[in-house]
This record gives C-alpha cells, structure tokens and sequence, in this order.
C-alpha cells in the first residue's frame, strides 16, 4: 500500500518526525528555497497538509493541492488557516486542544508571579552583586487577593480562573454569554468594563476575525497604570501599536506577552521597555505536551487514510 503524500509547513521535533515518517511520505515545504517550484512538483500527490497553528494554510495553497483531503494542525489555534476555502474544497480541518490546556495556564500564571513579584529582575540582583553592594530589592506587588479578569472563559480561560482562585483572587470574566460553570465567578460582559474592574487582564481568547483587536486602546487604558495585561492567546487578539502606545506612556502599568504580531520578528520597540516580560510563545513548550499535540497530528491523518473517524475535528 502507497504511503499518503504529506507536506509538511514547518519543522516538528524528531520524535514526531519519526512516526510521521514511518507512515506517510513527507514532502518538506519550509525547506524548499523555491517554494512555487517545489509545490509545483509535488502538489498532484499531496492528500495531507501537517501545519502548525501560527503558520495555518491559506487560500492560495489549499488551492494549489487538486487532491489534498484533510489539514492537521499542530496547536490548539486553527485562525491561521482559512476555513472557508478548506470547506469549499472538501477538506477537513483538525487540531490538538486539550493536550495543551493546563501548560499554557500554567505559564500565564508564572508570567503574573515573575512580572508582579520582580523574579527575573531580582535574580539579576543577587547575580550581579548588587543585593551586597546596594541592599535589599525594591518592593514589588502581591498577587493574592487581587481582582483577576479572564477575556475569554474556554479551556484555557477556565484553568486560569481555577488558578487564581487558588491564590484567593476574585475571578471576572468576560465571554459570549454567562457560563453555568462559573456560578461563583462575576460575568461582566463588555470587555472594557471587565478591564476597568481588575488589577489583572489574561487574554486567553480564540484567534480569528471576530477577536482582531478586540484589546485595543479603549480597553487597555481601562486597565490603567496600575494594571498588567497578561497575552497567552493570539497577537491578533490585541492591537500591538496600542498595546506599545500605552506602555511607553506607562497608560499601562505591565504586559506579558507570549505572542508578537510578525513573529519572531518582534518590534524593537519591546526592547527598550522595562514594564513588559517577553517569551518566545513557548506557552504549550513542555516535553510532555508537544509529544502529546505531535501523536494528535499523526492521530488525525492516519485517522483520515484508514476512513475513521478524525479524533479532533474542526471542520
């Protein structure tokens, strides 16, 4: 039996490569220096399309592929690839949710600890002499006991709020209606609103033209001088130039950030403040997990070709 043509958008770790080599024939598009000719030979045979959540399938390329069938996306984030020309094809879209839930919440809540607490800045302290030459650190904020907003009550909006809860935070959030499941938690249902309430914003929304920059200036500068805004979900989720306007104005107090419009091109503006902690979107980057999101994406394409049902569908 004829292995199924795959091509491949980005790079995936060695342990996925090795399954996914072993079943399918992987047709390794990020590598190609011409990528127009390198499509042009192999797209007749391509049945399958293994991408990532940032880097998606457009149009033009779900286009190009007269036979592909099914998208698998490594991320929980599918905005990346356009849906409707997938649907208008015939092709079905997958992705890996859950798998990733519980470790992007838990580096949203060690960004709020390290940015409130003065971690990163107080371990240079010790490092560079400074604690004997100069004393004590500067004081910085607590945590517990704080009002918390979560923009977005999914997956993983839900196991932030589980998290401040623990750190006895009292929970707002906002979403596209109230949530059974947060009986003891205060719905606010105007995203402006939720920020003017609390002394910390995580933006853990889905991506797409429905949330573009649904953080924009209005909303930031609610959360004010005093406030951290806290991204783990998509750049498009927030407008970067407002977002860059207010810290530079101290409009508002402190941003994490784990994604970056343009990506990993990050403006360079970030790099001259000292009221933002910056990672290289590294939210879901456990071991443990990436192993878990690569065996889904190889779940749902051999699901595909063996006429199964596909384990996460989208589309």
């Amino acid at each position: 039996m004829e292995k199924p043509h795959i091509l491949q958008i980005g790079p995936y770790p060695d342990w996925d490569m090795e399954r996914l080599e072993q079943r399918f024939v992987m047709h390794r598009y990020f590598e190609a220096e011409d990528k127009a000719a390198f499509l042009s030979e192999c797209a007749p045979q391509i049945r399958g399309i293994a991408t990532r959540g940032e880097l998606g399938a457009d149009m033009s390329l779900i286009e190009a592929l007269p036979n592909l069938e099914i998208i698998s996306v490594y991320g929980v984030g599918y905005d990346a690839v356009d849906l409707k020309a997938a649907e208008a094809a015939g092709v079905r879209v997958t992705n890996t949710p859950d798998v990733l839930t519980k470790d992007v919440a838990d580096l949203g809540m060690a960004m709020m600890l390290a940015a409130s607490r003065g971690v990163i800045g107080a371990e240079e302290w010790v490092r560079t002499g400074s604690w004997k030459n100069k004393g004590l650190y500067p004081l910085k904020s607590r945590v517990f006991g704080k009002n918390v907003g979560v923009l977005g009550l999914g997956r993983i909006g839900y196991e932030v709020a589980r998290r401040c809860a623990a750190f006895d935070m009292e929970i707002h959030y906002s979403d596209l209606e109230e949530r059974d499941f947060a009986k003891d938690w205060i719905f606010v249902a105007n995203p402006v609103e939720l920020a003017k309430k609390v002394d910390f914003l995580f933006v853990t929304l889905t991506g797409g033209p429905a949330t573009k920059g649904i953080v924009g200036k209005e909303v930031i500068e609610a959360l004010g001088p005093e406030g951290m805004l806290i991204n783990i979900s998509r750049a498009s989720n927030i407008d970067e130039v407002a977002l860059l306007d207010a810290l530079e104005s101290k409009a508002l107090g402190f941003a994490c950030l784990d994604v970056f419009d343009s990506e990993p091109d990050v403006d360079p503006r970030f790099f001259a403040l000292d009221n933002v902690l910056l990672q290289p979107h590294h939210a879901s980057g456990t071991i443990e997990t990436r192993k878990a999101m690569g065996k889904l994406v190889y779940d749902n394409l051999a699901a595909q070709f063996d006429k199964k049902p596909l384990p996460t569908p989208v589309l």
